[in-house]
């Protein structure tokens, strides 16, 4: 029985410990599991996160092989500025390249691309800073970023205000460029050029004029090609079909001016034209006529420009019929005054240092009239005005008539002849012996001569360079030795007010006083001397600001003590051979007067009604003299208009010579 027993109770005990467990094992894994899980999420959450980080250097590299540096500096610097990039930002946002960040020598986003490990050991050292955190993108920034952030948005600011700055000045110079533009276009032809004119509203405008003209060619091209192929029943015909194109053409510049029946022409002509393409194409034959003939054109256009400059300086300077028919009937009159009647009075005052002394030197008795007339009109007290006329023999009784039967009221007037002035000679004036040489006469009279050649020198072949009065104000204190100031004056201008006020401008020791014409590149003196000559390059300032004659002062004091004609003629020998300067009086006297010139205010002397179409109406009408320099004489059928007027006031027209003579307003 003892035995029995034993084994009941030995068997009690698994069952105990059986239950135990089961009650002891949940609180057991309760207590042990829940940190092993935590460990656990954290794990994964490392393992994601370096997932993410090896994804993002992949993506990297992706983008070094699809990008250029540039534009991965632009995505590193908007990242860095504000947070990881957006496509949708980015599509919103148009980055300019003028944004960029100077003066950084080293990408930013080449330093991610090569060096992904270092990235990550660094986030692992700065912990969570610069990340997002979950759930939300909040953005921090370190002190170090934050202080490159300031500095990128320092630079933007100074890389915008500099923008702002240049765009500004970009403005201001296309606005000062298209004032000056507006200066130059002449306000009564707009018309003619305005874009918005009815025919370029439509780009196939006069289409059946131009394909007229486009036909007119090809024939001719043709028929070239016919009559050297032997073609003579497609020569004649075409010859034909030409002829009547070129009628129905005929001045015709617009569709306008077509007639209807011209339409049949046309498609004619068109026929004609593909019968000759299928017998005559030939491509390098046509190429070579249609080459031949544009040549030809080309040589022609020449031609005429040439021509038409000819003509333009022969307008400008020939003597109009009714100017020369003045000069004529005065002069006949004139020699049949008696002797005591050829005399003007108040004599006495030509020598009197303290009146006003105007000295006019001209071939063309109008324009002097011009010049004394408008002179004495707006003079104070035209009894102290004195006018000195010269001119040459042909023109000397025509302008004593004048202005015996025309005296300028209380006013004194003189007139001489520049033949008459006898120490005026070639032994003493060098320009005189240079006209007299073989050289000089046969650039003036050998049309043919290879010189003459070219638009340019067209210009300096005329009379006036061969008369003395062009180069007699060089001599002024010879003709006038008793006075002390004289007002030169050109005869194509007009006087608007009372000059007396120029006697009192003060030259400061200078010897010319005159308006200032250059700007900021124009009328200066390169414009004028050959600076490649080393006497020119050595004694003057390429940049020299140069000046007008028509209405100078001159301290004929001053002159004398300077030797101001000596100069002159010191240069005129040296240009003997024009190797300094081209024909004509500015360009000597820009050497003499170097140094000796005197700015007057602009207002005494406005220039340009001969050649400008936009000078400023405000400046004609406050200027004391206006200037018709330029090829366009208010006394000739080109001159410009809307300037006449300020010459025609002063003109008498009503006078009987003038009538006879078919002279009118």
């Amino acid at each position: 029985m003892a035995p029995n027993n034993n084994r009941t109770k030995g068997s009690h005990f698994p069952l105990l410990a059986f239950l135990f467990l089961c009650l002891l094992a949940p609180l057991l894994f309760f207590f042990f599991a829940s940190p092993l899980h935590d460990r656990s999420d954290n794990s994964a959450v490392s393992i994601e996160k370096q997932v993410a980080k090896l994804k993002e250097w992949q993506a990297l590299q992706d983008l070094k092989s699809l990008f250029s540096k540039e534009v991965l500096d632009v995505i590193v610097s908007n990242t860095n500025d504000v947070g990881p990039l957006s496509l949708e930002s980015f599509r919103k946002n148009n980055l300019s390249a003028s944004w960029r960040v100077a003066g950084l020598r080293t990408s930013n986003a080449m330093n991610q691309l090569n060096q992904p490990a270092d990235n990550f050991r660094q986030e692992k050292q700065n912990g969570k800073e610069g990340r997002f955190s979950v759930g939300r993108a909040q953005w921090t920034d370190s002190p170090v970023q934050l202080s490159r952030r300031q500095l990128v948005e320092k630079r933007k600011e100074k890389r915008a205000a500099e923008l702002v700055k240049q765009d500004d000045e970009v403005i201001v110079k296309l606005e000062d460029s298209a004032i000056e533009h507006s200066k130059s276009v002449d306000s009564a032809v707009l018309g003619k050029y305005n874009i918005w004119r009815k025919e370029n509203e439509n780009e196939n405008a006069d289409s059946t004029v131009r394909l007229m003209r486009d036909q007119i060619i090809m024939a001719k091209v043709y028929l070239s090609i016919a009559k050297m192929k032997n073609k003579l029943q497609l020569y004649q015909e075409l010859e034909s079909q030409l002829k009547e194109s070129q009628r129905a053409l005929g001045e015709a510049t617009s569709d306008a001016d077509m007639r209807h029946s011209d339409h049949e022409k046309i498609k004619t002509m068109g026929q004609v034209l593909s019968k000759a393409k299928e017998q005559l194409y030939d491509c390098k034959l046509v190429t070579g006529k249609l080459r031949a003939m544009l040549q030809t054109a080309d040589e022609q256009v020449r031609g005429l420009r040439k021509q038409s400059t000819f003509l333009s300086q022969l307008a400008a300077k020939t003597i109009p019929d009714g100017i020369h028919c003045l000069s004529m009937r005065l002069t006949i009159d004139y020699y049949l005054l008696p002797l005591e009647k050829r005399k003007f009075p108040r004599s006495e005052n030509l020598e009197n240092p303290s009146l006003y002394h105007y000295a006019l030197f001209s071939d063309n008795v109008l324009a002097a009239s011009v010049v004394v007339n408008s002179t004495i009109v707006n003079a104070k007290d035209p009894s102290k005005h004195v006018f000195h006329l010269v001119t040459d023999k042909l023109n000397f009784g025509a302008m004593n008539m004048w202005f015996l039967l025309n005296p300028p009221g209380k006013a004194t007037i003189n007139v001489e002849n520049v033949d008459e002035f006898k120490w005026l000679n070639s032994s003493y004036c060098p320009v005189l012996r240079q006209l007299e040489s073989a050289t000089m006469k046969e650039y003036y009279f050998k049309a043919g001569h290879p010189t003459t050649t070219g638009a340019s020198n067209l210009k300096y072949r005329n009379p006036k360079y061969l008369s003395m009065l062009n180069h007699l104000r060089f001599y002024l204190p010879q003709v006038y030795p008793k006075l002390d100031k004289i007002l030169f004056l050109d005869d194509d201008i007009v006087v608007q007010k009372d000059l007396t006020g120029l006697w009192a401008v003060n030259l400061n020791g200078k010897v010319n006083g005159a308006v200032l014409t250059c700007g900021e590149s124009f009328h200066r003196f390169d414009k004028y001397l050959n600076f490649s000559n080393p006497h020119i390059a050595k004694n003057f300032d390429p940049n020299a600001c140069g000046w007008a004659y028509g209405m100078n002062m001159f301290d004929l004091k001053v002159w004398k003590k300077k030797d101001i004609t000596g100069i002159y003629h010191k240069w005129q020998n040296l240009n003997e051979d024009r190797v300094l300067w081209k024909l004509g009086t500015l360009p000597p006297g820009l050497m003499t007067f170097y140094g000796l010139t005197h700015p007057l205010n602009k207002s005494w002397h406005v220039l340009g009604l001969g050649y400008n179409p936009s000078v400023d109406r405000s400046e004609i009408d406050n200027a004391a003299v206006v200037h018709y320099n330029g090829n366009m004489k208010p006394w000739l059928e080109i001159a410009m208009t809307k300037y006449r007027s300020y010459w025609t006031k002063y003109v008498k027209f009503n006078h009987p010579y003038l009538q006879n003579c078919k002279l009118r307003e």
